[in-house]
């Protein structure tokens, strides 16, 4: 175990399962306990013991902690022996309900069912106090637990990166702010004369299906237009108001972030018509998110009346490809998609290698008009990472600029991915308060201000 390396021991007992059954007996418990919306948190024993699983079911948070009372063996085999286990946070007025589901999984070789002993409870002191004997600092620990990911990432990524890791990880929390009036409930998608919304992908294009339902939950037709359809001319996207190029790897990313997928647009006249002759419209909107961002920058589609103030994207300054669940922020724009949105703070997925936004000297401002003959706005910010630094900046961009948009609001290029998040469950944290009750996310908001704009505008 790591408490007989600490003292220098090899041992001679390994933790193992002595009775399979039981082992699934357990894990049904657990199941029956999730399911029935009876636990609230919990964690598995493994390496370090019960001590450890205790202390980093606390590190998620930045407040409370826990009162340990409750310890039937010797203390040293209670809070350090790796035999397995999971440890649950069970409210007070559930405690009934989980012994009845517990006791109903008896059977003739375990006629008492699932054994659970209680432990301890909730504090608000941010601590872990055992038998009012022992007091751990949970911040003081959690950085000593942190401090071998730090040491790695060091050797791995851009020390600045690293050093503002180790400096805000426990500073840069999810907080949330919904939408006003907001009901959590999705409309019910009628096709019939609905707009139609095209999905533009190409080889290695990712995201396509998560976006088609986004789409069709919101109340569009979608279509699936593959490049080879625009390069054929099968498809002239003559009957499309709006159109999203898709996140992935086009191509493998070849010459770059959204290179090879730009090449083929601007080298093959069928699909180059049909992207400039959709762009030429009044009545049509587009979105890019992630590889479809790059896309949409390297085609000059931000900026489609002046390509060459288009934004660039560039590669992340940890020097490396970035995934996780971050904070975003809505400010005030012009963008149409993310109007119903203004003034909220959300969560997102990001994944991507290349996402800092750089743009032509001399035309970006701070105020979210971004200019480049400081009267005229070429395009603004229409979506920021919620803290300026890394590691909630992924990719440190300037003035946590997460997504931009035309200058009339119609073309919106993201970063972060939207239709990853559509389902509750699709984030890694949501507001407890609304999980149970809401069946969308707020992003679908998005979708419908599309369609509303599209029917508004045909």
């Amino acid at each position: 175990s790591a408490f007989a390396q600490v003292l220098g021991q090899i041992g001679d007992k390994a933790p193992d399962v002595d009775d399979a059954a039981y082992f699934a007996m357990c894990f049904e418990a657990v199941q029956k306990l999730v399911k029935e919306k009876l636990v609230l948190s919990g964690h598995d024993i493994g390496a370090g013991g019960m001590i450890t699983s205790l202390l980093e079911m606390c590190f998620a948070n930045q407040d409370g902690g826990m009162e340990i009372y409750g310890a039937s063996l010797p203390l040293t085999e209670f809070f350090f022996s790796e035999r397995p286990g999971v440890v649950l946070q069970i409210r007070d007025s559930k405690l009934k309900a989980v012994d009845k589901i517990l006791a109903s999984l008896a059977d003739e070789k375990h006629p008492e069912g699932v054994y659970m002993m209680r432990i301890g409870r909730y504090s608000r002191k941010r601590s872990v106090n055992i038998l009012n004997t022992y007091r751990i600092n949970i911040d003081k620990m959690r950085d000593i637990w942190y401090s071998t990911s730090y040491q790695m990432e060091l050797r791995q990524t851009n020390a600045l990166c690293a050093r503002q890791r180790a400096a805000n990880f426990a500073k840069q929390p999810l907080e949330f702010k919904f939408p006003k009036g907001f009901s959590g409930k999705s409309v019910s998608a009628d096709s019939k004369g609905a707009p139609v919304a095209a999905i533009i992908r190409e080889k290695g294009s990712n995201g396509d299906r998560e976006m088609a339902w986004c789409l069709h939950l919101a109340g569009f037709r979608v279509k699936d237009v593959h490049m080879t359809d625009l390069t054929s001319g099968r498809e002239t996207l003559k009957n499309v108001q709006m159109i999203v190029f898709v996140g992935g790897f086009s191509n493998a990313d070849t010459l770059g972030s959204a290179k090879g997928w730009a090449g083929a647009f601007l080298y093959n006249e069928k699909a180059n018509k049909a992207l400039n002759d959709f762009y030429a419209r009044k009545d049509t909107l587009s979105l890019g998110i992630c590889n479809g961002c790059q896309l949409m920058a390297e085609l000059g589609l931000i900026t489609p009346e002046q390509r060459e103030k288009s934004p660039k994207l560039l590669h992340n300054i940890s020097h490396k490809f970035e995934s996780g669940f971050v904070g975003v922020e809505i400010p005030k724009s012009n963008s149409i998609l993310l109007k119903p949105l203004e003034g909220s703070r959300l969560g997102i997925w990001v994944a991507h290698g290349e996402g800092r936004f750089g743009f032509p000297a001399g035309n970006l401002k701070p105020n979210g008009k971004i200019t480049s003959d400081g009267k005229t706005p070429d395009m603004e910010v229409a979506l920021r990472y919620c803290y300026d630094k890394y590691p909630a900046n992924p990719n440190g961009s300037p003035f946590r600029i997460a997504g931009v948009c035309s200058a009339d609001g119609r073309h919106l290029a993201m970063m972060p991915h939207p239709e990853r998040g559509l389902r509750p469950w699709n984030w890694a944290y949501y507001p407890t308060a609304r999980r149970d009750r809401d069946t969308v996310t707020p992003w679908i908001e998005m979708f419908t201000a599309g369609v509303k704009w599209c029917q508004e505008n045909h």
